[in-house]
């Protein structure tokens, strides 16, 4: 019995995330999935994003099951298995015999055979459609960690950060997959999208946004020329928030979202893009096309610039805990003392940006984190002894509010202090984070 390929496309892209510090998403857009039919590109979405959004629940499954001990299980036995629970326990349309049969030749193919019987019983223990959170008897801490599938270190420090509902709101919007969120350029180019067969709906925080309720935009002609992007309202919200400046600077650009925002959005503006990464610098340039954007390949801590902007944008490298709903690899991936090592590279960044910001120019910092490390302390560790001081987020959403660019009413939900701060859950969309700088 030979594997269908939706089930062999998501095997090899989870043994990939796992031994390559690959993103799933990045994966999964890829020509790894150019041969696959339409169904079966869906199939291998939901089962690697199901997989990675609740592994530690279908490892207590498999553990309890096993009659190895899990610790013992080689990565091809243990990423077969977890596939295949997904599949019972989370995918009411596949058969169970199907799942069965399927991770049993998928571990045979993997050169495994000596573990068909062990998967094959595992298997025929998982109960189908199972799985239900709300189901659980535990609360707090545990609730959200085991229940919902969150490393114990980061729903605790979210507890304490935001109160146990609001960290309850963040762990479940991680585990439900994300509304398709565009950018558009323009009225003309939602029409387009509704011709050709895409129903919308307005997006809940910017003018520009709009939700894709029915359709594949992926597969139209505008997504292919880069004409709508796929951008989180929080992103674009964060280009916003740059202004309109003449010359702006995106120190840390790819993929490109938010630079492509601002090119659009400001066309008579000179914008340079930089990126370290030869290869993010191509993907850059691909995804932020406009004739006013200069892609150059640069490291942000020795740009070859002085203060030439008079806006700048340091969308810094960050550990990304506000987009896990999109990127759920990263919670496995991500250790407590991770988060001092991104401080002190985001804070070299953010040193360096603002030696590039003109007299009476203005800088926005801003990361997809939802830690104090990478945002409220960075801001702190930066501002003393420098010639910057803090503009109130409130005035910039206040500005856009009037210009009709924010839709979203109660701007007081967006502030934390003097920052921008949307929360996964509690926001329509990512978790973002943003201060305003302005150079004296």
């Amino acid at each position: 019995m030979a594997v269908s390929p939706a089930r062999n496309a998501a095997f090899n892209i989870l043994l990939r995330v796992e031994r390559e510090s690959a993103y799933a998403v990045e994966l999964l857009h890829s020509g790894l999935l150019d041969e696959l039919s339409p169904v079966d590109r869906n199939l291998t979405t939901e089962i690697v994003m199901g997989v990675l959004r609740w592994r530690s629940a279908l490892d207590e499954s498999i553990a309890r099951l096993s009659f190895t001990p899990f610790r013992k299980l080689d990565f091809e036995v243990l990423t077969a298995l977890r596939m295949g629970a997904y599949q019972k326990q989370f995918l009411t349309k596949v058969p169970a015999h199907a799942a069965v049969n399927e991770t049993v030749e998928l571990v045979k193919q993997a050169k495994k055979v000596s573990a068909a019987g062990l998967v094959n019983a595992v298997m025929r223990k998982v109960k189908s459609a199972a799985y239900d959170p709300q189901a659980s008897k535990l609360s707090g801490v545990d609730y959200l960690s085991s229940a919902l599938a969150h490393p114990k270190w980061l729903a605790q420090r979210w507890i304490s950060s935001f109160g146990e509902d609001v960290a309850q709101k963040i762990c479940e919007y991680d585990q439900r997959i994300p509304a398709t969120v565009l950018r558009l350029s323009s009225a003309e180019d939602e029409s387009l999208l509704i011709e050709q067969g895409l129903q919308l709906a307005s997006g809940a925080l910017t003018a520009t946004a709009r939700v894709v309720t029915s359709g594949d935009v992926s597969a139209t002609q505008l997504f292919r020329e880069a004409r709508v992007a796929i951008q989180d309202e929080g992103s674009q919200l964060v280009a916003a928030l740059v202004g309109n400046g003449r010359r702006i600077l995106d120190c840390c650009a790819a993929p490109g979202g938010k630079t492509a925002a601002m090119a659009t959005r400001l066309p008579e503006a000179e914008i340079v893009a930089t990126e370290l990464h030869p290869h993010r610098a191509t993907l850059l340039r691909r995804l932020a096309p406009q004739q006013n954007v200069e892609v150059i390949t640069a490291d942000a801590l020795a740009l070859p610039y002085g203060a030439d902007f008079d806006r700048v944008l340091a969308d810094v490298p960050c550990s990304g805990t506000g987009t896990l709903a999109r990127n759920p690899e990263i919670k496995w991936k991500l250790k407590p003392e991770d988060l001092l090592d991104l401080q002190s590279r985001q804070i070299a960044i953010l040193k360096a940006s603002m030696g590039h910001v003109c007299h009476g120019g203005r800088l926005v910092y801003s990361t997809c984190s939802l830690e104090p490390e990478e945002n409220e302390q960075v801001i702190g560790a930066c501002l003393p002894n420098s010639d910057f001081g803090i503009i109130p987020v409130r005035t910039e959403l206040q500005r856009l509010q009037k210009s009709g660019e924010l839709v979203w009413k109660n701007i007081d939900e967006l502030i934390s202090g003097d920052f921008l701060r949307t929360i996964p859950g509690v926001h329509p969309c990512d978790g973002f984070f943003a201060a305003i700088l302005e150079k004296i």
